[in-house]
């Protein structure tokens, strides 16, 4: 009989030396990969129109595997045990209104609703569909990163925020009033005008409303620098902030493999501990022998 643990194993992001974990991320990832080139194509008309069978049973096999994937994971997670529940209710119910939980539900909804609904707008299944692309955080940390980012720097990033909203409110009310007069249909009212304080000051600049008046001029200008300085802002403290995960994480593995070096040697379990942390932080396995060789030489040296 299968075993609850080796399925959440499998299922879970893959540890170096577990092949068929591997084989599975790999397999999924290629499938949500391959769903999104599917959903792209089948928008295409001629291509819905001549090969629409053959996307019906792609997408008829893609809702199967991630039908059994969603129903394996919610029965597998009852044997996760890093969960904060003891109960295997609690950590199902966890799993189910997490964000991957929600996300994994999402992936097979698309094919599921028009059973419920009858006939629904293909241009909304084809945007539910194309959050699959989220399904990738089961492999990659890249998500809980910027997350955990942006949390960390939250006073820094409201801090750039607010002064990003006072620039957008005094420049949309400044255009408002000198460009009023010359461009009624393009700067009616203070909310009209910030769609073009927003492309400014976001440095974007589609060209399609620009000021005409010498004062309206300046205020563009101040209003494109002030949008160059906010997005540098904002930029900095995403980079320091990812540069401090990626530094934590170097942290957090040297303390274990510390620990580890105690009696001098590192045992199988504990290599094994180390290993799933090293996979568990992203950090390739050159990376993690190296630091292994490096505080192994401290260690006898002191």
């Amino acid at each position: 009989m299968v075993k609850r643990k080796r399925v959440l194993e499998v299922l879970s992001r893959s540890s170096g030396e577990d092949r068929v974990s591997r084989w599975c991320d790999h397999f999924l990832a290629t499938l949500i990969l391959l769903n999104l080139l599917a959903v792209s194509l089948e928008s295409i008309d001629s291509l819905s129109r001549d090969y629409g069978l053959l996307f019906m049973l792609f997408e008829i096999f893609s809702v199967t595997v991630f039908g059994i994937e969603y129903v394996l994971r919610i029965w597998a997670v009852a044997d996760n045990e890093t969960s904060r529940y003891k109960t295997a209710t609690g950590r199902r119910l966890d799993y189910v209104f997490s964000f991957t939980g929600l996300i994994d539900l999402i992936a097979i909804l698309p094919s599921i609703l028009p059973l419920f609904l009858g006939q629904v707008d293909l241009r909304w299944l084809r945007v539910l569909r194309l959050v699959r692309l989220l399904k990738i955080s089961h492999y990659s940390s890249a998500l809980e990163d910027l997350f955990s980012a942006i949390r960390a720097e939250k006073a820094a990033f409201g801090a750039a925020l607010y002064l990003f909203c006072i620039a957008l409110f005094v420049s949309s009310s400044l255009m408002y009033v000198v460009e009023n007069t010359v461009q009624p249909e393009h700067f009616s009212s203070i909310p009209t005008t910030m769609w073009w304080s927003l492309i400014t000051l976001t440095t974007v600049g589609y060209g399609d409303v620009s000021p005409l008046t010498p004062i309206g001029k300046l205020v563009g200008a101040f209003t494109a620098i002030m949008g160059v300085c906010v997005v540098a802002l904002l930029t900095g403290i995403v980079a320091t902030a990812f540069a401090n995960q990626i530094s934590k994480r170097h942290d957090l593995l040297e303390a274990e493999i510390v620990t580890a070096l105690k009696d001098g040697i590192i045992n199988e379990e504990e290599m094994q501990k180390i290993t799933q942390m090293q996979d568990e932080l992203g950090m390739s396995e050159e990376h993690t022998k190296a630091m292994i060789e490096l505080l192994r030489d401290r260690h006898h040296s002191n």
